[in-house]
């Protein structure tokens, strides 16, 4: 006998069985609450890519670690029927982006930067024959966003260079000299500046064009035109540079691209960009668009007859217009163009066309929901397509007949589903997180509508924490959104995340304030001349309905907080009202004149406001919560203990603004605490920072509620 194997007698087959009918059956795991660790290490879903004939879906799934170096992010395929679990088909350190399929679905492009890169570039994976994926682009200013051609050979994608260099010789040759320059100094001549968390370099994009093979040719179809030599000439702005969203043409000989000749203007007037045809050939970019309407994402249907691109309606001198779509007839030849979704009062959050080109479905924000809709190519009545379940879907993609996104809500991080159009129904094709989601009690968004005092109807969110027992008291935390254009929806989020701020044992209130959207164009817009006040009071009103609705709430124990825009309403309650137990501002702006000499984007505030900061009109005066100062004498305002949070590297709500409000809070001796993160931007990304972040939060909120 193998030394340490017992010598016990072993029972019976029958034996087990009469034991088992005697014990009693294990008692389920009880549920505990979310943890941190939990929220970050669960695995992320990225957006999804169908394959041309709607048969395979390609898409990122992230493994996060707390030191971003161990993080894994790999792309992965499953079957979109669901008849086999989904595999991983790349194993590098680097992540992959924009992923494109080939039009006979044997391959796909990406963007990665790998190992041996010092910049991201282009690789092709062949699918059908498996093996790594090959690098085809080499250029030193890097590669992004593939694009095959019509004909599969080649491959159209986005790099920034200097401008006025006509090959990549020439851009080697600037950044040398750039680098041995005895100098170091940013110089501008227009605005803007800045964007999000980078200063803007002065590279501009420009679409290439080469075989789909390693190291053959490239042509940079737009080096030497006269459109890239206008000094308002640039993409469109991102987190991770400038993109000219783009598409080939249906016969593969041009190229329909998104760009603005007018940045250079933003600092006093709005900013649309144009659709614009550059051939593949050679030769200068013919504007397809004028006037003042904004335009993105083009595609072409299916049967090439057809140019399909989302609109944004300009020239009115308003802010926060509705997302559309419209068709324009291909070839191109006037601006007519139907808006197919003119039926629906709610903006679209991305489309997809139907294999026989006939119809458009797209998704578009609805309250606290995002649904599917489904409209003709020729116009018409937008019709929902109302599918089982509850939630946001987002990264709408098809090909075939297959329809595919991610799926979330507030009590499940967004997973993979193919959208059964037939049965309405979300069928799953991924689960990553069933075990970890298993062990939580997650409570479910709750909603209810108020008429406010201004006869508006206004939605709001309520979350129950972990454990929750209604014949107990709890504090009420108010979360204040940001946008304020977005919406709070039933939706999952790392930054801040329902059911974590919850988990301690507090009530989460969010309101859907005017301004957000979700509801109708007007509602949206009606924040134009009244950016906080009409929000702020929408807020309180709306914790005035919920302490008369639910029992469970504590109203003596009532603290409000919020980001962005949340955080501006935040010091705005801090200013006029003295409600709340203490308050939480992160990324908020305390003084409406020097967030818009300081912030990345400054003209649609004047708009937002009424009219420049000299002519100091109203808003400038009665909405600001530094000119309200004086309530502190009153006793009305500016009382409140308040946390404050920023990130350094925040140029949409620089950092001049937080510590602004700190030196009142001080000078006023008003309970405070003050947070900067020196690594972050306007959110708070990395992983142990936000773990602090939340802490501190809950520790604040117990401090002033105990």
């Amino acid at each position: 006998m193998p030394v340490g194997m017992s010598t016990r007698i072993l029972p019976t087959a029958s034996l087990v069985l009469s034991l088992l009918t005697v014990l009693p059956a294990a008692e389920p795991a009880a549920k505990r609450p979310i943890t941190h660790e939990d929220l970050w290490l669960m695995k992320r879903v990225g957006r999804p890519y169908a394959s041309p004939d709607g048969k395979r879906v390609v898409f990122s799934l992230t493994e996060p670690a707390y030191d971003s170096k161990d993080s894994i992010s790999d792309l992965w395929l499953v079957p979109a029927d669901g008849s086999a679990p989904a595999r991983r088909i790349t194993q590098t350190k680097g992540a992959e982006t924009s992923v494109d399929w080939s039009p006979d679905g044997g391959k796909i492009a990406f963007a990665s930067k790998r190992e041996a890169d010092e910049v991201s570039q282009i690789y092709v994976l062949n699918l059908a024959e498996g093996g790594e994926a090959e690098r085809v682009t080499s250029l030193s200013t890097g590669a992004r966003s593939p694009k095959w051609s019509p004909d599969g050979k080649q491959l159209l994608f986005v790099s920034e260079v200097y401008p006025g260099t006509r090959d990549d010789e020439a851009n080697r040759k600037v950044a040398k000299e750039r680098k041995a320059r005895k100098w170091n100094a940013r110089v501008y001549e227009s605005f803007p500046v800045r964007y999000w968390d980078q200063w803007l370099e002065s590279t501009q994009p420009h679409l290439f064009v080469q075989d789909a093979r390693a190291d053959a040719p490239v042509r940079d179809l737009l080096a030497g035109t006269q459109l890239v030599a206008k000094a308002g000439f640039a993409g469109r702005l991102s987190e991770s540079g400038q993109d000219l969203p783009a598409t080939w043409s249906p016969d593969g000989s041009g190229v329909v691209f998104v760009a603005t000749r007018e940045r250079n203007r933003s600092a006093y007037a709005s900013v649309e960009s144009a659709l614009y045809l550059v051939p593949v050939a050679g030769g200068e970019p013919r504007a397809l668009t004028t006037g003042p309407d904004g335009y993105g994402e083009p595609v072409f249907s299916p049967n090439g007859a057809n140019l399909v691109v989302s609109l944004s309606v300009g020239g009115d001198n308003k802010i926060y217009h509705h997302e559309r779509i419209a068709v324009f007839p291909w070839p191109l030849t006037s601006e007519k163009r139907v808006v197919v979704t003119s039926g629906l009062d709610l903006s679209v959050s991305g489309f997809v066309i139907s294999r026989d080109s006939s119809r458009v479905h797209f998704l578009a924000e609805a309250g606290d929901q995002s649904k599917l809709y489904s409209v003709g190519l020729g116009g018409g009545t937008p019709a929902e397509i109302v599918l089982e379940g509850r939630g946001v879907l987002t990264g709408l993609s098809a090909g075939g007949d297959t329809v595919v996104a991610l799926s979330e809500s507030a009590t499940q991080p967004g997973e993979l589903v193919r959208l059964d159009l037939g049965k309405r129904v979300r069928a799953p094709l991924t689960a990553f997180n069933r075990d970890v989601l298993a062990k939580l009690d997650l409570n479910p968004v709750e909603t209810f509508v108020f008429s406010s005092e201004k006869g508006r109807q206004i939605q709001s969110l309520l979350v129950k924490p972990a454990g929750f027992d209604a014949s107990k008291k709890y504090p009420l935390f108010v979360v204040i959104h940001g946008g304020p254009a977005p919406q709070f929806k039933d939706a999952w989020s790392l930054r801040w995340n329902f059911q974590l701020l919850a988990a301690p044992g507090y009530v989460l209130l969010m309101t859907n304030y005017t301004g957000s959207r979700g509801y109708s164009e007007a509602f949206g817009q009606a924040i134009q001349g009244d950016p906080l006040k009409t929000p702020g009071d929408e807020i309180n009103q709306a914790v005035d309905v919920a302490l008369s609705r639910f029992s469970f709430i504590d109203g003596t124990k009532v603290v409000a907080g919020g980001a962005s825009y949340g955080g501006h309403l935040a010091n705005w309650l801090q200013a006029t009202t003295t409600r709340y137990r203490a308050l939480i501002s992160h990324a908020g702006l305390v003084n409406l004149e020097s967030q818009w000499a300081t912030s990345d984007v400054i003209f649609h505030r004047e708009l937002g406001n009424g009219g420049p900061i000299w002519e100091q009109g109203p808003i400038w005066r009665e909405q600001n919560p530094v000119r309200l100062v004086k309530n502190h004498e009153r006793k009305t305002g500016w009382i409140t203990p308040m946390l404050l949070t920023v990130g350094e590297k925040d140029y949409r709500v620089p950092l001049n603004n937080t510590l602004e409000n700190w030196s009142y809070h001080q000078r006023l001796q008003i309970p405070s605490k003050l947070i900067v993160f020196p690594e972050e931007n306007h959110w708070i990304l990395r992983g142990d920072n936000s773990r602090f972040w939340y802490g501190e939060v809950h520790e604040w909120i117990a401090k002033w509620t105990q």
